[in-house]
């Protein structure tokens, strides 16, 4: 066994708290990162939040083999950097916090309320069409899609579609595949998840997959929210934006809202976040209960 006090060792540690040392951010690049990501993206990124950018970056900067953060920001304001970098900074920034079944009772007053009401109105055989934005890894949209395809069963005249945007590639990837350790399908009703989940073999990284019937009425798609208009050709019926205009200050939120009430048919709905509100906004909106809103 070799010493772990050998020279060699201690020529590893000094290298290693070299390393350490130059993965170290100033306030500078952090003004100037902070300052990009929310002209660019929308995010707030206060001082408080510079611990959290150093260390989400970090795996950036080994994977790239560079040793500093000052390397690192001159390539992403580089061309280069510009077309193959930034899509992977603001998916290492963004944060992506999701749920199966999260508050639920938008889920509920979706089945009893507004399927109903959209069966009345539609006689003939139609496609209601709902948007997911700001989807993250899928949880809302197979939640929405499993609450549609049970009504559905009971009306037949009925058909769904869901679109899901995000701004993170990586996240889009995680929900266009549909597969979930068993972890966080554990909230979900056992005969639910008896009918619309796949065991996967692999008992000893046990995983379950959305069923095909249920993943090809999802679709995605990137997108920025900073962006002056959408390229989504659909009208929706039903937009979910929930728990992402937190990120956003105020004005921010309600350019957002406005460009998303572009794309939601007269009398759609519109459902936002426990902890979000309109009050005092210049929105196509009225209030029908906490976080529900219709299109006026």
């Amino acid at each position: 066994m070799s010493d772990v006090f050998s020279p060699q060792h201690e020529k590893e540690t000094l290298s290693n708290l070299s390393a350490v040392y130059k993965l170290q951010m100033s306030d500078e690049i952090f003004e100037k990162l902070s300052q990009f990501i929310y002209s660019q993206y929308g995010i707030k990124m206060p001082m408080a939040k510079k611990v959290m950018l150093q260390s989400r970056l970090q795996r950036r900067l080994r994977e790239m083999k560079m040793d500093s953060y000052e390397q690192y920001c001159d390539f992403v304001f580089s061309k280069e950097g510009e077309a193959i970098e930034l899509v992977h900074m603001i998916d290492v920034v963004t944060t992506n916090k999701t749920d199966f079944f999260r508050e639920p009772a938008h889920f509920d007053f979706l089945r009893h309320t507004v399927l109903p009401e959209f069966v009345a109105l539609n006689k003939q055989k139609t496609t209601i069409k709902i948007w997911s934005a700001g989807c993250s890894s899928g949880e809302e949209v197979y939640t929405l899609a499993m609450v549609l395809s049970d009504f559905i069963e009971n009306n037949r005249n009925l058909d769904y579609s869901i679109l899901g945007t995000d701004i993170s590639s990586r996240i889009l990837q995680k929900a266009f595949d549909a597969v979930y350790t068993e972890e966080r399908v554990s909230n979900i009703p056992l005969e639910l998840k008896k009918k619309y989940f796949l065991r996967s073999r692999d008992r000893a990284k046990p995983t379950v997959r959305l069923i095909p019937e249920i993943r090809k009425k999802a679709s995605y798609q990137r997108l920025n929210f900073m962006d002056d208009s959408y390229h989504v050709q659909e009208k929706f019926d039903v937009i979910f934006c929930r728990n992402v205009l937190i990120y956003f200050d105020r004005d921010t939120q309600q350019k957002v809202i406005n460009r998303l009430c572009s794309h939601l048919k007269s009398g759609g709905y519109f459902f936002l976040g426990h902890s979000e509100s309109i009050t005092g906004m210049n929105v196509p909106l009225v209030q029908l209960k906490p976080t529900v809103f219709m299109k006026i």
